[in-house]
């Protein structure tokens, strides 16, 4: 028995979230269109190995990911953050296209062009629907300051006591 869901790229990110969390090698979706689009952008950019589509031929088709970690095995997908959503979505031209964490995290559009990233959105010319936002695990730190993101080397570790900051 299959679950309706009212959000199925929001259920798309939470199973990848969920899946990451706890170092899964992979997640299993129902599949449609758009999530094969949305993870081929996963996979291009590199947050994913890849995927496959199981069941292609049935009623219920299944879209398998395989998640990605660094050699250390931190996930390469830290957040994820859906946008635009049934009950509000959320257009963008395309010179309104944002750059979440100042360009460190990749920005999903859903256009006339078909799904892309925000970077090739505003190469095109064209907006759309903003679906997500996906960053990797360099973006941690967010200055107090304009809310813009600092990139932490891997192997530095950064304490916040008040207003104290301490690096090692």
């Amino acid at each position: 028995m299959h679950k309706i869901v009212t959000d199925p790229i929001g259920d798309m990110l939470t199973r990848i979230r969920n899946g990451v969390l706890p170092h899964h090698e992979s997640v299993e979706i129902p599949a449609s269109k758009i999530k094969i689009e949305i993870a081929n952008i996963l996979r291009d950019e590199g947050f994913i190995k890849g995927y496959e589509l199981l069941n292609d031929d049935s009623l219920y088709p299944i879209i398998k990911i395989y998640l990605s970690y660094s050699k250390d095995g931190t996930p390469l997908i830290s957040g994820l953050k859906r946008v635009s959503k049934p009950g509000l979505r959320v257009y963008v031209g395309k010179h309104e296209i944002p750059r979440h964490y100042a360009g460190l995290a990749v920005a999903i559009l859903s256009t006339s062009q078909g799904v892309i990233t925000g970077k090739s959105a505003w190469k095109s010319g064209v907006g759309g629907e903003l679906l997500c936002y996906i960053w990797w695990y360099g973006v941690v730190i967010v200055s107090r300051i304009g809310q813009i993101p600092i990139k932490v080397p891997s192997g530095v570790e950064i304490k916040l006591e008040g207003n104290k900051v301490q690096v090692k």
